[in-house]
């Protein structure tokens, strides 16, 4: 049974982190563990979550991604090409579209996003509003993901997107207030989490597998790093933009009592 599987593989995952965290508690430290009968409680409804997480991944979110990639470039579904027109980057609209909603809408809903966004209006005293923070993550994720599906169309090489993006980030880090540039870096850490990362894997993989001359391995990977690069541009764009709000309230101000 696949979730027998699953579940067994998943313990043997865990004991390496539980052996090391209980050596520490015993061996480093020499104290007992507070409240022992519920952490272990706790160490198994984490065994079971985990394992009922993955095969749900495996029921569910990355046959849905692989099938409406195929489904969304497939002949029958696009009149040109159904047709017997020539293969051209403007025929897989639908893919863009698609890619772009389902990035901005997995983001929203990433767990570990809202945590984040959270914590960071709490600290900031309300200057950071946590569902404008998020809605900025969700346009960087999705512009990333549509660009990788572009690029999957187009077959062209990961390393020069990229690159290209990487240069932007650096630029804008020069230019940005000092105080949105770690949150910036955090928010596209925590956007590929347990939401995003299997649909937008299942989405490149097939979409690489149904497109001829594409190859899984080589076209099919590279979304993630796209899609963990544009929400720190999103993110440090929405803090120069928060700066320069500011500063033109002021100057306002100042003008107005003189």
């Amino acid at each position: 049974m696949q979730l027998m599987t699953i579940l067994r593989e998943t313990l043997l995952d865990l004991v390496p982190i539980v052996a090391v965290i209980f050596g520490f508690q015993y061996l480093v430290i020499r104290q007992r563990i507070r409240n022992l009968r519920r952490v272990l409680l706790g160490l198994v409804l984490v065994l079971l979550g985990l394992a009922l997480f993955l095969f749900g991944l495996e029921s569910a979110l990355f046959p849905l991604g692989s099938i409406m990639a195929e489904q969304l470039s497939d002949e029958a579904f696009l009149p040109a090409l159904a047709e017997g027109a020539q293969r051209h980057w403007s025929h897989y609209y639908w893919i863009y579209l698609f890619a772009f909603a389902i990035g901005a809408s997995t983001t929203i809903a990433e767990p570990s996003l809202i945590a984040v966004s959270i914590k960071a209006g709490e600290i900031s005293g309300g200057v950071i509003h946590p569902f404008t923070l998020r809605i900025a993550v969700a346009i960087g994720m999705a512009f990333g993901i549509t660009l990788g599906a572009w690029r999957i169309v187009m077959g062209w090489p990961l390393q020069y997107f990229v690159i290209a993006a990487y240069l932007v980030v650096i630029l804008q880090t020069f230019r940005s207030p000092r105080n949105i540039i770690p949150l910036a870096y955090d928010s596209g850490g925590v956007t590929t989490s347990t939401i995003t990362v299997p649909i937008i894997a299942a989405l490149g993989l097939g979409l690489a597998s149904s497109i001829p001359g594409r190859s899984p391995v080589m076209d099919g990977f590279g979304m993630i790093a796209l899609a963990c690069l544009f929400p720190i541009i999103t993110v440090m764009a929405y803090g120069q933009i928060a700066e320069w709000r500011a500063r033109r309230s002021r100057a306002q101000s100042d003008s107005t009592s003189e």
